[in-house]
């Protein structure tokens, strides 16, 4: 299973809210809930997601066999 944990710890500490991702970088609600949710997500908003983090793939997601 692929979790999310670390992209909440990442987004803190590049202090960037979730109101900013929404609002200043077109990142979707239904996308937001799905990574607080654990759910799957699609590639590209992982890319996204990197890119406006400016981070690996690992600051953002883990896998885990919970």
């Amino acid at each position: 299973m692929i979790v999310f944990d670390r992209l909440w710890e990442t987004m803190k500490k590049r202090g960037i809210s979730q109101y900013k991702l929404i609002h200043e970088y077109n990142i979707s609600t239904g996308q937001l809930d799905r990574l607080r949710k654990n759910q799957n997500v699609n590639t590209y908003t992982l890319d996204q997601l990197c890119k406006i983090l400016q981070c690996r793939l690992e600051d953002i997601a883990e896998f885990t066999d919970k």
